[in-house]
């Protein structure tokens, strides 16, 4: 039998998977990347008046369709937050940092952000956030670059 291979030999076949197809963001997630590109929050305004960020398709609570937009913030306080000592590679920062929930003004839902904190003292529930925005913005929630404390700024 010579087409047997050698012992150790390892067999291999490619395999691409493909999904050829697009799919677009739609008018509400649309609009919120849009804003993130224009250094704008918007939220969107559920059936019993509460403002949902990141806006939200659909109401959470009846299922019906959203179609209300409104801008928040983009100042906002912190509702919780947990500080990473040793960032790892993937993090979006390199120095230690909070992961927090921000309420932007205006919303009654928070967000997940990362801050930008000189030490964990710094941080607080309830302290007063702002975006810093990446330099290059293109429609993706890495165009807020991270949040920093504003001075002065319990709630």
């Amino acid at each position: 039998m010579t087409d047997q291979t050698e012992a150790g030999e390892i067999l291999s076949a490619p395999l691409i998977i493909e999904y050829p197809f697009k799919r677009t963001t739609g008018p509400i997630i649309g609009a919120f990347l849009t804003g993130l590109r224009e250094q704008v929050l918007v939220g969107s305004k559920a059936e019993d008046g509460r403002v949902i960020v990141p806006p939200a398709e659909f109401d959470p609570v009846s299922g019906n369709d959203l179609t209300e937009l409104v801008e928040v913030g983009p100042e906002g306080v912190i509702t919780t937050w947990a500080w990473v000592t040793a960032p790892h590679a993937k993090h979006p920062l390199d120095d230690p940092f909070a992961w927090i929930l921000v309420k932007p003004d205006g919303a009654d839902t928070p967000m997940l952000g990362a801050l930008k904190a000189d030490s964990i003292d710094a941080v607080a529930t309830g302290a007063r956030v702002k975006p810093v925005w990446a330099d290059e913005r293109e429609g993706h929630i890495d165009d807020i670059a991270h949040w920093v404390l504003v001075e002065g700024g319990a709630a």
